[in-house]
This record gives structure tokens, sequence and C-alpha cells, in this order.
């Protein structure tokens, strides 16, 4: 790997945002595609950090402090990104579901799968199940997110209602947030289900992968 690319892939580690920005302009400076930035510092640094939130050897507050060096990164890639016509992973929309005004979860799944590659939509919270159906067709994913028992049934309302839109063939659904199971997530007929921001990465992976 380029040694700049490594500095990178570090400073995304260690969470160290002046050191990713610094990096990614002069390894663009000095002729490394933008490709490369992408795929060996940026996206592999991510999954590493995911790793170890995995194998809790690194804890939320150190993921977000990592994925905002990442963030810092990207923005200074994203120009020459644009120009080599890379294309994304997918695109995922996500949002916390009706009654529900909790977001750090899903600030966090966003980050991280902003972080992978695919591009955003963040609904954001109290999110009605005519919002999630209106997202619909621009999406591969639709991530609904709930932090409440109370308002998890509405995890079954928005499939409902996307089944009665007749757009629940076109999208996959998961489901997250502290009371979710993987068990509610197969009873209301959900694609997947992610305990966390990493597995929410993969998991979506995991979804859109065959159709890329």
């Amino acid at each position: 790997m380029n040694e700049i690319v490594k500095q990178i892939f570090q400073g995304i580690v260690d969470g160290q945002q002046d050191v990713v920005a610094a990096g990614v302009e002069s390894a663009l400076a000095s002729g490394v595609p933008a490709r490369t930035i992408l795929d060996e510092g940026m996206l592999a640094a991510m999954a590493e950090v995911g790793r170890l939130f995995e194998e809790g050897e690194c804890y939320v507050p150190e993921m977000l402090i990592s994925a905002r060096a990442m963030k810092t990164g990207l923005a200074k890639l994203q120009p020459s990104l644009k120009q080599t016509d890379v294309k994304v992973a997918g695109t995922v929309a996500i949002g916390t579901v009706k009654g529900d005004l909790h977001d750090m979860g899903k600030n966090l799944v966003g980050i991280m799968l902003e972080g992978a590659g695919f591009t955003v939509k963040d609904l954001g919270v109290d999110v009605s199940p005519e919002a999630f159906v209106a997202a619909a067709d621009e999406v591969d994913v639709i991530g609904l997110s709930a932090l409440l028992t109370t308002t998890m049934g509405q995890m079954r309302t928005t499939l409902d209602a996307l089944a009665a839109a007749g757009k629940r063939p076109k999208v996959k659904v998961i489901v997250g947030g502290a009371p979710v199971t993987e068990d509610f997530a197969h009873q209301i007929g959900a694609d997947g289900f992610a305990s966390d921001a990493s597995r929410a990465v993969a998991v979506t992976k995991s979804l859109i992968s065959p159709s890329n």
C-alpha cells in the first residue's frame, strides 16, 4: 500500500481528521488514483473500525470519531471521484419510525453506510409510513430504526404500507434499534436485522450484492 494511503487509513482508524484531510490532498497531488484512496485508505479503514467494534476493542464514541474523520477525507476526495465516475455501492434511505424521536443510532448507521460507499438519504425522525413509501422508488434499501418498544409496531405498519403501495418487491428493508430483535424482524417480514451500525453495513451489502 502507498505510504500516504497508509497514513489516511491509520488516520481514520485513529479518528484524526486533520491527518486524513492532509493525506487525501497529498495523495491526489502525488497522482494516487481517487479510487485507490477510497478503497485502500478509506473504506478499508472503516471496515477495520467495524471489526474492532464487533470485537469489543472500540466503542460508539471512537467509531463516531473515526467516521467523522472519514467524512472529512471524503469531502476532499469527492470532486475527484465524480471525475472518475466511481460507482456507489447502492442507495439507502434511513429513518426513525413514526412516534420515535431518537436519532443517535440512526445517525451512526448513516455515517457507517456512507463510509462503506453507499449514498444515504436520511429521512430524519418521526418518519411516517407514507414518507418511507415515497422514498422506495429512489433507493435499494430502507432502514427502519426504533428505540422505543411502543414504536416498534410502526415497523410492521411501514412494511404493510410498502406492500399496499406495490413497492415491497422493489426494495429491501432492514430494521434495528435497542428493543428490536431478529425474531421480531422475521415476524414482520423484514429482509434483514442489524444489532448495531457495523452489522447494518454488512447486512445492507449482503442484501444488494446479488444485483450489483
